[in-house]
């Protein structure tokens, strides 16, 4: 059965069973990087070949996230598959294996290029808005620093992919210049 009715009256169910609010920091944290999650499927989608086995990684690696913040329970906690630092080892390289092949930016980028430029963009601002809500998690419960360093590269991925799909695309990036 899809529908249980146990959240009809704003309660949601953590891992380990307890009950909060369904706007409880806990659940805004989860739930943006569970939106996350969801707009780099479509970019995994629409970039396809070896981006889209990155980013499939990607989505195994916020999927244990989301599971992490989900989990009050230290001792639940400690059992659950965990995000390791090596994960924000391999994003930074990825950002400057692509780096590397970009040309030198001296000015803002305006989202866009391509569609799939313009999704890196979507994804790259979610994941921003995900690690504002995880920072606010942070000030009333214990998270792993681990989790928003990976969140924080993430975003950096994200900003990188963009550009490189703009510029493997043929396309010429927008920019702001101030």
């Amino acid at each position: 059965m899809i529908y249980t009715r146990t959240g009809d009256h704003g309660t949601t169910s953590l891992v380990g069973g307890s009950r909060v609010d369904k706007d409880d920091l806990r659940v805004e944290a989860y739930g943006t990087v569970d939106e996350l999650n969801s707009h780099v499927g479509l970019l995994a989608e629409m970039l396809g070949g070896e981006e889209k086995a990155d980013l499939k990684r990607v989505q195994l690696n916020l999927f244990t996230i989301q599971t992490l913040l989900a989990t009050e329970d230290k001792d639940l906690y400690a059992r659950l598959p965990q995000l390791a630092d090596a994960e924000v080892d391999a994003l930074e390289r990825k950002i400057d294996s692509l780096n590397a092949a970009l040309p030198k930016l001296n000015s803002f980028v305006i989202p866009g290029g391509c569609a799939e430029g313009a999704q890196c963009h979507v994804c790259r601002t979610v994941c921003r808005r995900a690690e504002r809500r995880v920072v606010s998690m942070a000030r009333v419960h214990e998270v792993d620093a681990v989790l928003l360093r990976y969140l924080n590269r993430l975003s950096d991925y994200l900003f990188v992919l963009s550009r490189h799909a703009v510029v493997a695309g043929g396309k010429a990036e927008d920019t702001y210049h101030v």
